[in-house]
């Protein structure tokens, strides 16, 4: 079994109850977006603002990476995620919202109804085992689209 394979399993393990894979297919892409939105957020040195780069844009080299190393597909998947979220972002900026609030209030929202997701599922998070899962969470979500179309992960 490939690794990418194995990953997924073992997350949808602890995702098995309706009620906590709709709160999931919700809270997993909005909380990727936030978190995004954060990174975005944190100052950066001049040179990196004269080049508009934000800790969102060079964190999402390794992670894109780690996705692609993982899967084609899921790589490809992820960079569409990945610009999507780097586009809401900037719909933010362009209705004048502060890019930290929102996404911290998003995020805290959107941790709570997963918690309460799995509180309802009876199984702990899959990342209180391996902080991994915090960057398959997306991968799972975007398995069960994937499949929809069917193409293979």
């Amino acid at each position: 079994m490939r690794e990418i394979e194995r990953l997924i399993n073992k997350y949808g393990e602890s995702h098995t109850n309706r009620i906590n894979i709709m709160i999931h297919a919700i809270a997993v892409p909005a909380i990727f977006f936030v978190t995004i939105g954060l990174l975005w957020s944190i100052p950066v040195p001049e040179f990196m603002q004269v080049m508009k780069i934000t800790f969102a844009h060079v964190l999402a080299i390794p992670t894109l990476y780690y996705y692609f190393k993982l899967s084609g597909p899921i790589g490809a998947a992820m960079t569409l995620l990945t610009l999507s979220a780097f586009g809401l972002v900037n719909v933010l900026i362009m209705f004048d919202v502060s890019v930290w609030i929102f996404s911290l209030g998003l995020f805290v929202v959107m941790w709570i109804l997963q918690f309460i997701g799995h509180h309802v599922e009876g199984k702990k998070p899959s990342f209180f085992e391996d902080l991994r899962y915090l960057l398959i969470g997306p991968a799972w979500w975007w398995v069960h689209w994937l499949k929809r179309m069917n193409i293979s992960y």
